[in-house]
């Protein structure tokens, strides 16, 4: 039996993916390359010395995820896929409805009628909106400012229906704060799009020469240097917190929502100065102006995913940063040239639903 693992090349996803199967789980992964790299699952079978199944099959394409469903025996899903770019879903809301509302809804009609009903949701803080409650713990109001937000917000209601609506469901709901950092083997890690839209990659890329200077948005909030506070969390912990989500729910039912973050708050400029001292790297910054909806301060309540899920963050801000760095430096134009070089070796890069075995 397998856990399918949708976005699976992706940044959490494929460092869930290492966790996975260094656990000894059967994996089979699901990606239509669209905000990922098939560098990175290469690099996956790499670190844990494991072959498993990757499909090149996007959500939308239900004939094509129905043949992953009917080819092999699914346990257990962890649902990743999806668009997640918070300014993005402002300029083009419809696209983020239809993609991430849709592929799931297929997703999950296809889980019912091949009879998998254990499923942990990748969701998001961005559900509690601009709450000026902290820390935030799961029975805060729930409000997106954002088309992003309210697609992991309306997922969460229309699992909570599902579940109401056949309660042999088993369903987790992992609200992520503030990713970041890097697999300590420098292999995988945060490859953005473009400029990236999160503070630690834009850090990391201003380190490395790639981008001239950080810009920092308000110096007046009410913290102790007047930047805004979040709450980061090393990307394996986050890969470790869904191992923890699974074993609940393949052994359990019911839905329930759990914060994963390390319930501490660091602003913006000791992020910037945690990094500099990491990296030996200065990091350029300019002072600009507020942007509109952004909290003073937003850390986790994670208390709920430790007394229920046996799940607490390790690793603090220096290992975030040290990770981060030593990915950044080793990859400073991420998968790209190597995606390229997997092209020209002829690695099996898939254009239809037919499975294949990663292999180094």
């Amino acid at each position: 039996m397998a856990i399918l693992v949708t976005g699976g090349a992706g940044y959490i996803g494929s460092h869930t993916c290492v966790e996975l199967l260094n656990e000894g789980h059967e994996i089979i992964v699901v990606d239509n390359f669209s905000n990922s790299k098939l560098e990175s699952l290469k690099r996956v079978s790499e670190i844990t010395g494991k072959l498993f199944k990757i499909y090149n099959v996007d959500l939308l394409n239900q004939k094509g995820l129905e043949e992953v469903f009917s080819e092999n025996k699914i346990e257990a899903v962890i649902h990743f896929a999806g668009l997640k770019a918070v300014g993005e879903s402002v300029s083009i809301p419809l696209w983020y409805y239809h993609n991430n509302l849709t592929g799931t809804f297929i997703l999950c009609e296809l889980m019912k009628k091949y009879g998998v009903k254990n499923l942990v949701f990748s969701s998001s803080a961005t559900v509690y909106g601009s709450t000026n409650q902290v820390p935030i713990s799961e029975d805060a109001p729930i409000g997106a400012v954002n088309p992003y937000g309210r697609t992991k917000q309306m997922i969460e209601e229309i699992l909570r229906d599902l579940y109401i609506s056949d309660q042999t469901w088993s369903i987790a709901l992992l609200r992520y704060f503030n990713p970041i950092g890097a697999h300590e083997s420098g292999l995988i890690g945060e490859d953005p799009n473009g400029i990236p839209n999160n503070l630690m990659p834009y850090i990391s890329q201003v380190a490395v020469g790639k981008l001239q200077s950080l810009n920092v948005f308000g110096s007046d909030y009410s913290t102790k240097d007047g930047t805004g506070v979040r709450d980061y969390i090393h990307v394996v912990d986050l890969a470790k917190g869904h191992l923890k989500a699974l074993g609940k729910v393949q052994f359990s039912k019911g839905v329930d929502a759990y914060n994963l973050g390390t319930g501490k708050g660091y602003s913006v400029l000791e992020m910037v100065k945690a990094f500099e001292i990491a990296s030996g790297k200065k990091v350029s910054y300019t002072i600009t102006n507020r942007r509109p909806g952004d909290a003073a301060i937003c850390f986790a309540d994670a208390s709920k995913a430790k007394i229920e899920l046996g799940w607490v963050a390790a690793k603090g801000i220096h290992e975030m940063c040290e990770d981060t760095w030593r990915w950044q430096k080793n990859n400073p134009n991420g998968y790209e040239e190597e995606q390229d070089n997997l092209i020209e070796h002829n690695f099996p890069v898939l254009t239809s639903a037919a499975d294949f075995l990663v292999s180094n």
